[in-house]
């Protein structure tokens, strides 16, 4: 067993809901009150986009949350979150705090440009039973295991489309959030991702963590790096023939790639799963270009452009786009 052992197993109905008026919209939406029965203490480093929108499910599910803020911004979050989804929309209570608390579950995530400052508020690490980090990459779980021990670090991936548009408040645009985590945390996790399933979430836990962390990035990469060169929405990329050729290719170096590495992809699985992205999506590393932040383009490109020159492949088409994203963040979004 890794980990703390949860200090409740109770059922989930034990968390009650109360009206309460939403002073920005002008109308009346549930606020899911903290409970005394706790199934799991959860602590959460970075409560952005893709953050807020697992904390703010997680104490709907009736679990206890925390989240950890730098502490010059604190003051900034209100004591709930607010998540507009298409999993619902509601209010639910939520612990602050400039340090990580002994909770059963740390999960990690900011940007993999913050990751380093953001641990600070961890200190040795050892309020955590286990760490689940949500990074865009791969670099970032061998480096976490070094310093805090391979058996509570628990690799995992989301796909979701999530933007904190206030302190408090998440906006979750895309009709989806896959979560897939190693199956080394399924006897801590198992719980928590069937509460997660149960508000709209597709979960799996994976055996190989090969495939698990690249088959997040050949599906990420290639749009983030298409979509930013390019400054277009998934929608405009497929309606330009030369973009989406250059996007396809991209695909299939990543593929390539990640099957040198031993991961178990399949290109033209991955490029069919695009289809089905709604028009308007666009990336992360897209939004922080335009916004004039530093992307996250070494997390995203770099372990395919790494892995490439290991093992002799040539991906003329991803250096070629990490060339026009590096030239445009330059220019601020240009």
């Amino acid at each position: 067993m890794m980990g703390r052992l949860p200090f409740c197993w109770i059922p989930q109905n034990c968390s009650s809901q109360i009206r309460r008026r939403n002073d920005d919209i002008g109308t009346w939406s549930p606020l899911v009150r903290k409970s005394s029965c706790i199934h799991m203490r959860h602590a959460i480093i970075g409560p952005g986009g893709v953050g807020g929108l697992i904390a703010a499910s997680l104490a709907k599910s009736g679990d206890a949350v925390t989240l950890v803020v730098r502490s010059e911004a604190i003051h900034q979050y209100p004591d709930t979150l607010e998540l507009d989804s298409p999993f619902g929309q509601f209010r639910v209570e939520v612990d602050r705090a400039t340090t990580v608390p002994a909770v059963d579950v740390l999960w990690i995530a900011v940007k993999a440009t913050q990751l380093e400052q953001a641990l600070a508020s961890l200190g040795d690490g050892d309020s955590a039973g286990a760490f689940v980090p949500l990074l865009n990459g791969i670099d970032h779980v061998a480096m976490l295991r070094s310093r805090y021990g391979s058996g509570r670090v628990v690799p995992a991936t989301i796909r979701v489309e999530s933007e904190r548009i206030a302190p408090g408040r998440i906006l979750h645009r895309s009709p989806f959030a896959q979560l897939n985590v190693s199956s080394i945390g399924r006897a801590l996790m198992e719980s928590t991702l069937e509460n997660l399933q149960r508000l709209g979430f597709t979960c799996q836990f994976v055996d190989d963590e090969q495939t698990l962390l690249w088959s997040k990035l050949v599906f990420l990469a290639p749009l983030a790096l298409a979509m930013t060169a390019a400054n277009k929405t998934r929608g405009e990329i497929a309606a330009d023939v030369s973009w989406e050729q250059q996007l396809e290719l991209c695909f299939r170096e990543a593929c390539a790639v990640a099957r040198a590495e031993g991961a178990r992809v399949d290109a033209d699985a991955v490029i069919s799963s695009i289809k089905n992205l709604p028009g308007n999506t666009r990336s992360s590393v897209q939004k922080d270009v335009e916004r004039g932040n530093v992307p996250e383009l070494d997390a995203v490109a770099g372990p395919i452009l790494r892995a490439a020159l290991r093992h002799g492949l040539d991906v003329p088409v991803t250096r070629r786009l990490v060339a026009e994203v590096e030239r445009r963040a330059k220019l601020g979004g240009v």
